[in-house]
């Protein structure tokens, strides 16, 4: 069944990527599979039933789909736009490489004190609470479907729904950053006149937000290094054993991207554009922004449920763009870049759902095997997506069917950069260092500012402030009793639009 749901993944986001634009998460459609096949009245089809394997469907599904769409597509559709079809087998690899090594790098990392459990990742709680609601009935299951009907019926006319559920769960700081970021993006133009986008205000934003963010890491790091687990403190003893080796996954991580930075920059044969003292800055500045667009899509992803990942990508290529790399470099690198991140922050979300799922960390070795049988699915989908993309991408590229983000990058590198936007980007980077600094890594004000800003969407900003007040209502006259109703409501919410999402693009008549 895995192999069957990693296969439909892989098609399914790849169609999504390049007809709609956006990838929408499909772990809740992966688990309502395997709910549908546990109902069969055949024996052999009766340990559907478990929780657990429904979690494994869902890891699989989701990971196909942002493997096979954003980490695989995207890369190879940048060099292919650009004329230089003889670089998108390097770029394959490369970020094939890649993109295994962000899975397993989450899945280090996840319960740390920089990707704690207990982070709001709100599609990972939306999957497993809906897993939840399947295997209890009753009351949930019902507060449930309300929660798909009504995201479906909001999807149809164009509102959030997804962005509404998320309000529920997220980090409230977080997310009241985010709505500020869409309102502020979506306003500026009619209110003020000003096109913040055009003026690169949210990409500054996003560099001063995201340099304070990696230094908060190293801190966290040196600070996880100093630390010792508590004596009899076993429901810690898991994250606090985890925390010992954060600064060696790291290391281990940064290695890695730069081993692949230079088998990009070799096989592509840059060698051919650059001199050696340039050829060797490619491969270290590769190997960096690679790293630093993986943390910020994951902090991200973990606070509101959102990562910005194709901006981000940007920001690197921008900076690229500004250090005077030659356009066949910039390629490989915008590539590279924007094929870190997604895997990572789809890996997170589906081990949340897990957590959850096995207890919230109270039986140890339980949560560990769990944890590694996730790893497991989740690898065997980033292989089943890997020769799915390469069957299928000259079909899609030769009918000018690619991702429409591809266009932006390659339109990017041609025109070029200026000495305003250099301006811009070193001005606007001072606000967003403070805000992040202001907000702390616990928080992450800053980067998820510049992530509302970064997109277009004053409707997800709406409802973001909406899902707030609602939430912070409900809580203060509710209490802690209507606190699960909101995590399945929401969950009902996020389902609802991914499901819509889902059918109008793949049926008959749909968005294609």
């Amino acid at each position: 069944m895995l192999l069957a749901l990693s296969v439909f993944g892989a098609i399914i986001g790849v169609q999504l990527l390049t007809t709609l634009g956006v990838t929408p998460n499909t772990a809740i459609i992966g688990a309502m599979v395997a709910m549908i096949i546990a109902r069969i009245p055949l024996q052999s089809f009766a340990r559907f039933r478990s929780i657990h394997i429904q979690n494994l469907a869902q890891s699989a599904t989701s990971a196909a789909t942002f493997g096979a769409a954003n980490s695989l597509l995207l890369p190879i559709a940048i060099p292919w736009l650009f004329g230089r079809q003889d670089m998108v087998m390097p770029m394959f690899i490369g970020v094939s490489l890649a993109m295994l090594l962000d899975g397993w790098l989450l899945y280090r990392l996840f319960n740390t004190r920089i990707f704690p459990a207990e982070g709001a990742w709100p599609p990972g709680i939306a999957a497993a609470e809906s897993i939840k609601a399947g295997d209890q009935g009753g009351q949930q299951a019902a507060l449930l479907g309300t929660g798909i009907v009504i995201g479906a019926i909001g999807s149809w006319f164009k509102f959030p729904m997804a962005a509404l559920g998320t309000a529920f769960i997220g980090n409230i700081w977080a997310l009241g950053m985010l709505g500020v970021g869409f309102l502020l993006r979506g306003y500026s133009q009619p209110l003020f006149g000003i096109d913040i986008n055009k003026l690169f205000i949210p990409h500054g934003v996003m560099a001063g937000a995201g340099v304070v963010a990696l230094f908060q890491i190293i801190r966290l790091i040196r600070q996880s290094n100093k630390q010792q687990p508590a004596d009899g403190a076993s429901s810690e003893a898991l994250g606090a054993e985890q925390n010992e080796q954060i600064g060696k996954t790291i290391r281990f991580g940064a290695f890695g991207f730069i081993l692949i930075s230079i088998f990009i920059a070799l096989a592509s044969g840059l060698y051919a554009h650059l001199s050696l003292p340039w050829l060797i800055a490619f491969m270290f500045y590769a190997a960096f922004a690679a790293f630093l667009h993986e943390m910020i899509v994951g902090l991200a992803a973990m606070h509101s449920g959102w990562f910005p990942a194709f901006a981000v990508a940007l920001i690197t290529l921008l900076i690229g763009l500004l250090i005077g790399f030659p356009p066949e470099a910039l390629a490989m690198l915008c590539g590279f870049s924007a094929a870190t991140g997604p895997a990572f922050a789809d890996m997170g979300y589906d081990l949340k759902a897990g957590w959850i799922l096995r207890g919230k960390g109270e039986y140890q070795r339980f949560e560990l095997e769990g944890r590694r049988q996730q790893l497991l699915a989740a690898m065997l989908a980033f292989v089943v997506a890997m020769p799915v993309v390469l069957f299928i991408f000259r079909d899609y590229f030769s009918q000018g069917l690619v991702p429409p983000v591809a266009k932006v990058y390659v339109a990017a590198i041609n025109a070029g950069v200026s000495m305003d936007i250099a301006k811009s980007l070193l001005i606007w980077a001072i606000p967003g260092a403070i805000i992040q600094l202001i907000g702390g890594p616990g928080r992450q004000m800053g980067v998820l500012l510049a992530t509302g800003l970064l997109i277009n969407n004053p409707l997800a900003g709406w409802a973001v402030m909406i899902g707030i007040a609602i939430r912070a209502t409900a809580l203060r006259f509710g209490g802690d009793r209507v606190r699960n109703k909101l995590e399945v409501l929401a969950a009902g919410l996020i389902a609802g639009d991914a499901l819509f999402s889902f059918f109008s693009s793949v049926l008959p008549g749909g968005k294609k």
